[in-house]
């Protein structure tokens, strides 16, 4: 589904009017057209083979149904302009933003966000430079001593961070999560990193050196791969998600599994049950998003609250089991998201500082 948004967000400001509106009316929008395209899909009005060889085509007969179908061309955006939206416009939070915390072997920390460009670090032969992208690069020089050198990465709620590890391998780091490893990325022949939070990896193959994923206890061991691991400690189960190759999961009670690409292993410490999941649903949050389809409400709102930073307090009617829909872009400002869950009218939201009120 993530695909298709950037030709949506194309079409749309093809119309003369996009340009004359306000940032809250056009997040709105976009929120209002990615729920109910994707509802189409789900009910089977539109199919995803449409989109795949006619996607403008496609997505203008979604516009039509949404704006048309629904009697609200332009969602009466005169109207909505007028009599601008409380939650939108006075408790309105932004988004998370790239940022993180270096931490190094000496105890020193350095705020990435804050450092400039090029070198910020050498260990024992071992360079680290930020890059301009907003990279953490790692490159081994000469010989190195780096194996006691251990370095954390770590992301406030709020912070996503990019990591390139000395080997080329690269780690992708969420909201409220951190990666311990040695310098020199070498532990006992082994490459060993501990990661708290979620990650995602694209490891590069070194069968001579297997790299492991320490997670609560479970590891992950692989030659070559790339896969997600949420391990957060609010989590019922560390999730371990493969997209590529192959991967062993193994529980602190040494039961293990083997895992093939589209499939999820839950871990929840005294067993590991392996099944079927959409990759572009895990993986969402990695490439901008939040898809949040099918999704539990709470389950949602958790990754909400770590990527905005706020706490959500939920009253005593909002039960357990209500689901979450729709995708929208993480760069969207907190009152679109809560638009995109309020519009199935199951719960609704009221913001109060960094507090969200949940309510029926």
């Amino acid at each position: 589904m993530a695909i298709y948004i950037g030709h949506i967000d194309s079409f749309i400001r093809e119309y003369p009017e996009w340009e004359s509106l306000n940032i809250g009316a056009k997040q709105a929008i976009q929120a209002e057209l990615r729920s109910d395209i994707y509802a189409q899909i789900n009910n089977g009005q539109l199919k995803l083979h449409s989109f795949k060889l006619w996607p403008r085509i496609a997505i203008a007969a979604a516009i039509v149904l949404v704006f048309f179908g629904a009697g609200l061309f332009y969602f009466n955006l005169n109207n909505k302009q007028k009599q601008p939206d409380q939650l939108a416009y006075k408790n309105d939070i932004a988004p998370g933003k790239v940022g993180a915390t270096l931490t190094l072997a000496s105890g020193e920390k350095i705020k990435l966000a804050d450092a400039v460009n090029g070198e910020i670090a050498t260990e024992t032969g071992i360079r680290v430079s930020k890059t301009t992208d907003g990279q953490l690069v790692y490159q081994i020089e000469g010989n190195t001593n780096g194996d006691h050198q251990i370095n954390t990465l770590s992301t406030a709620k709020g912070e996503t961070y990019v990591l390139i590890l000395p080997d080329q391998s690269k780690v992708w780091l969420n909201a409220a999560s951190s990666l311990t490893y040695s310098a020199s990325l070498n532990e006992r022949g082994k490459r060993r990193v501990r990661l708290e939070g979620e990650g995602y990896f694209e490891i590069t193959k070194d069968k001579a050196h297997p790299f492991v994923v320490e997670s609560k206890g479970q590891e992950v061991e692989v030659l070559g791969t790339h896969f997600n691991v949420n391990a957060y400690n609010d989590g019922s189960a560390i999730a371990t998600t493969l997209l590529e190759g192959s991967v062993k999961v193994t529980s602190k009670t040494n039961a293990s599994k083997i895992i093939k690409p589209g499939e999820q292993a839950l871990n929840n410490g005294q067993s590991i049950v392996v099944d079927k999941v959409d990759i572009e649903k895990i993986t969402a949050w990695k490439d901008g998003g939040f898809d949040l389809s099918g999704k539990n409400l709470k389950t949602a709102m958790q990754e909400i609250s770590r990527w905005y930073d706020v706490e959500v307090i939920y009253d005593l009617s909002v039960p357990d089991e209500l689901e979450a829909g729709g995708w929208i872009f993480r760069n969207s400002k907190l009152s679109a998201v809560l638009k995109l869950i309020e519009s199935s009218g199951q719960v609704h939201f009221k913001i109060e500082g960094r507090k969200i009120y949940v309510s029926k």
